[in-house]
């Protein structure tokens, strides 16, 4: 048990027998009556966001979270296999759980997988990963009507827009939160 006093961005909260995850938080003391918390709150295993608004030192319910480096070893028919690189366990985690992550997943990336009473919540990516490129149109000089990016097939499979003078193999450096392009690599 926590207050709201103690929330912080990340804390994982047991509300109505559903885990959210704190995004924002904001403590407000108006000029006249008590005070209260204002939060953004994200469902951890649906991703669906709420606001909700708690009173200054109530007591709020919050979820251990235990948070594992894993290494991705390799799929699995529709199974994903983590390995845990400190004790050489395997964890199988579905589809569904994985999310988008698997358009930055490559065999031997590590990664983090948060647990909850021995169920996989979500998987973390870091946040840029290196890919290569697998496939993209050659970029025809002075063609500025795309703002200079064409799309390209990562060899992931996930696609994206890159600058113009980028080729085929070319390794680049990717945000996984947004999928934008951040750089040669």
């Amino acid at each position: 048990m926590a207050t709201t006093n103690d929330l912080k961005n990340g804390m994982i909260l047991n509300l109505e027998g559903q885990l959210w995850s704190v995004t924002e938080f904001q403590h407000v003391k108006p000029g006249k009556g008590p005070a209260f918390v204002r939060t953004k709150l994200k469902n951890v295993l649906s991703g669906k966001t709420i606001d909700k608004t708690f009173n200054a030192g109530l007591k709020v319910e919050t979820a251990t979270v235990d948070r594992r480096d894993m290494q991705y070893s390799y799929m699995d028919g529709d199974m994903y296999v983590f390995m845990d690189t400190s004790t050489w366990e395997q964890t199988s985690v579905t589809e569904a759980v994985v999310g988008d992550a698997k358009d930055y997943l490559l065999e031997g990336q590590d990664v983090i997988l948060a647990f909850h009473e021995g169920t996989v919540l979500y998987v973390e990516l870091p946040a840029s990963v290196v890919l290569e490129i697998s496939f993209t149109e050659p970029g025809l000089q002075g063609d500025r009507s795309s703002g200079g990016t064409k799309p390209a097939t990562l060899e992931t499979g996930k696609e994206i827009q890159v600058p113009l003078f980028l080729e085929q193999g070319t390794k680049v450096k990717v945000d996984t939160r947004s999928g934008d392009y951040l750089g040669r690599a």
